[in-house]
């Protein structure tokens, strides 16, 4: 693509200088306009394209300062020269400051200097024009990139807002699906506890003393986790074992009895092989008898082979066993029974563990029973929430703690209770049963507000 041809217009009353500037500059390969007076040249301007105006300062009617001053308001870009004689030096200083011409040449002109004169003051003013261009083209991309970067910005919000939701949504997936989890090992616990009679409950009763060990301790979550699953599933080695041994304190067993007793923690690790999510917890319930001083079983760990996750459900399975009468023919009381995981710091735990155990027992302690409502199965109302583990008379856990009833459980209940002509009562929170009936605080009695 060839460059545009540069226009330039001459200005004069005098044809003969005219003629001699057309002459001078027509060979440069510029477009050449003429006017013979100021009046003339804005005529020109006003319909054509000009790139420079060379201007004769002494002219009838309108002078070349004054010209240029009209060229510089209305066509700003377009690059002023003016002749001048030596005698018009104070119309030339005027001309400079009221037309900011780019250059004044003195008649006689020398035709060389004029000519590079022009070809000067051109490529002045295309470099000024291009630099021009390009600013202009620079704020333009600098504006479309601010609104690039604010539009990304703004989908990098949305995009992270919606991340974020998603995350949310997965993390309470995931916290449902865990507690379900948790709660089908529960319900578990409680069919194998319908082999021994009088164990309903055992077994959360070991996880919960377990899990508040491992908290007491500063264990991170996932071991928590586990030390709770291990307390619910820490007898099920035991299925492999005859009723008779199953109702008999250990103190009782004979000696081929106690052996085999104490295999039951590999038994458990066995059957939990199958199940990846299990492994760790299959693990803490295989060394739930061993000793820091390495005389338990069946692995002999002692030290900090013996981890304080182990430690915990081992203290815990030590602890029920003994107030429930599973180590001796008779049972020891919640006293008796702290003193004796106490005499064991350095021996059977470490003294760490043994003073978390303790905590556990002074902030249970020190803890009120928490209130609750008990109430007949058919005041249940959607949206009530269950204050205590509900089993079945043979020790099943039904419902966990926690639980909060929607229509369809609350129907079934109703539908069971009338079908089988029974009562059935349940513990629900109290604020949770305000707000299924729509009662105020002040009408609950004063002891569960």
């Amino acid at each position: 693509m060839s460059e545009p041809t540069v226009t330039l217009l001459l200005v004069d009353d005098e044809p003969s200088i005219l003629s001699a500037l057309r002459r001078l500059f027509r060979p440069q390969g510029y477009r050449i306009l003429l006017a013979e007076s100021g009046a003339a040249a804005l005529t020109m301007l006003a319909t054509e394209p000009v790139d420079l105006v060379l201007s004769d300062m002494r002219m009838p009617g309108m002078d070349g300062a004054t010209l240029l001053e009209q060229v510089r308001q209305r066509w700003p870009q377009t690059l002023r020269m003016l002749l001048t004689g030596y005698a018009d030096i104070s119309s030339t200083i005027a001309a400079i400051n009221r037309g900011e011409i780019h250059r004044y040449i003195a008649k006689p002109w020398d035709d060389q200097d004029l000519v590079l004169s022009v070809r000067e003051g051109l490529t002045r003013r295309a470099l000024e024009l291009e630099n021009q261009r390009l600013l202009a083209l620079t704020r333009s991309q600098n504006e479309e990139l601010q609104q690039a970067n604010s539009q990304l910005e703004h989908r990098v919000h949305a995009r992270t807002a919606e991340l974020e939701q998603v995350n949310n949504m997965l993390q309470m997936a995931y916290a449902q699906l865990d507690e379900n989890f948790l709660l089908s090992l529960d319900v578990f616990a409680g069919l194998m506890e319908l082999r021994e009679r009088g164990a309903a409950g055992h077994s959360r009763e070991v996880a919960r003393l377990a899990k508040g060990i491992a908290q007491q301790l500063g264990l991170p979550p996932r071991e928590v986790r586990d030390v709770f699953a291990a307390g619910l599933l820490h007898e099920i080695g035991k299925m492999s074992l005859p009723d008779t041994m199953l109702h008999k304190p250990l103190s009782l067993m004979s000696s081929d009895e106690q052996t085999r007793w104490r295999r039951h923690p590999l038994a458990a690790q066995t059957a939990l092989l199958p199940l990846a999510q299990l492994q760790r917890v299959a693990q803490l319930v295989r060394a739930q008898l061993e000793r820091l001083d390495g005389k338990g079983g069946p692995d002999g760990l002692q030290g900090e082979d013996f981890a304080p996750a182990a430690q915990a459900l081992a203290v815990a399975v030590r602890y029920m066993g003994l107030i429930h009468g599973r180590m001796s023919e008779k049972a020891c009381d919640a006293s008796a029974a702290q003193a004796l995981i106490a005499g064991g710091a350095g021996t059977h735990f470490s003294a760490a563990v043994v003073q978390a155990f303790a905590g556990v027992m002074a902030t249970q302690a020190e803890t009120p029973p928490a209130q609750d409502v008990c109430i007949d199965a058919q005041a249940l109302r959607p949206g009530m929430v269950l204050a205590r583990d509900l089993h079945s008379a043979s020790g099943v856990l039904l419902l966990a703690a926690g639980f909060r009833f929607d229509a369809q459980v609350v129907r079934q209940i109703h539908e069971f209770v009338a079908r089988e002509g029974s009562r059935l009562k349940l513990h629900v929170h109290p604020t949770s049963q305000m707000a299924a009936e729509g009662l105020s605080a002040e009408r609950l009695p004063e002891s569960v507000r």
